[in-house]
């Protein structure tokens, strides 16, 4: 069994530390951290997903924010779902969306091949998110590299950034949505219990129960179309902010990342790359040595 969860930081240190006695060795740099642990492979990437693989994966997943739910008795229409883009990317912003699906919408969203963005080519996402945009009662929301710093700045951290555009997307929705949905259904980024302490701190509450689903794009068509247009949001600011530095601002948080951060370092000064990417990630540090 495999099981995939999008961790915080503060949870991916606590794992590490948890599980330091069966550390692995590995040589891919895009994992940073692999265990072996009874009946289980552990490994965290530097993107911030966990896989847990193995006949022990839910054993070992469950205290990290896990637990099987009988999704199937979840209808696909009259639902709200979420999900946000930009999350592991260090150069660009944070998309999330909110969409609501009525039983008028499955035709369309069938006849468009709609799924989980990650399993979408960008130009196939670049085709049909206009139609989307244009069909679908939904909310987007951007965050700005520049805004999204001044916010960590503030007090927020990745969690629960993500947990206030998240409930605002929601709070908006609902509001412009004529009917009550019967669920509210979010890409699971973190626990529940970790989303209700932060949603605790934000003006706005929406009316409706939000369930937090692992993979809930590839479940749930709501939760797919909005990865799509979140997606599309993404791909558009990266385009943006790359055309005007010039410079071609990759997607992820690799090792280009690292060199096209040290480059802008280099040619503009930190103060524009707070512009464009997001300064907490450990990418703006490894570019800092590449300029000594």
């Amino acid at each position: 069994m495999t099981i995939v969860l999008k961790l915080a930081q503060k949870e991916i240190a606590h794992l590490i530390v948890t599980y330091q006695a069966y550390r692995s060795v590995t040589s891919n740099p895009y994992i940073q951290f692999l265990a072996k642990p009874q009946g289980c492979v552990i490994t965290v990437y530097s993107s911030g997903k966990v896989m847990f693989q193995g006949e022990r994966s839910e054993h070992y997943a469950r205290p990290f924010g896990y637990h099987s739910m009988p999704t199937a008795k979840i209808p696909q229409t009259n639902i709200i779902g979420t999900d946000e883009v930009g999350n592991g990317s260090y150069f660009g912003g944070l998309a999330v969306v909110a969409t609501f699906l009525s039983d008028q919408d499955i035709p369309l969203i069938k006849k468009l091949g709609v799924d989980d963005s990650k399993k979408l080519t960008d130009t196939k996402i670049r085709q049909i998110a206009p139609i989307l945009k244009d069909k679908m009662q939904h909310k987007a929301l951007l965050l700005t590299p520049s805004k999204y710093n001044e916010v960590i700045e503030s007090g927020y951290n990745a969690v629960s950034v993500k947990v206030a555009l998240h409930n605002q997307a929601i709070f908006l929705l609902e509001k412009q949505v004529s009917v009550v949905p019967d669920h509210i259904i979010i890409d699971a980024f973190t626990t529940e219990k970790n989303y209700a302490k932060y949603l605790k701190n934000e003006a706005n509450q929406t009316s409706g129960k939000v369930t937090l689903i692992q993979k809930a794009e590839g479940q749930f068509y709501t939760v797919a179309v909005s990865s799509v247009i979140a997606r599309s949001l993404f791909l558009d600011e990266l385009d943006d902010l790359s055309q005007d530095l010039g410079i071609t601002l990759p997607s992820g948080a690799g090792h280009k990342s690292d060199l096209t951060a040290a480059n802008i370092i280099k040619q503009f000064g930190e103060s524009t790359l707070s512009q464009v990417a997001k300064l907490h990630f450990a990418n703006t540090e490894k570019a800092r040595k590449l300029n000594k």
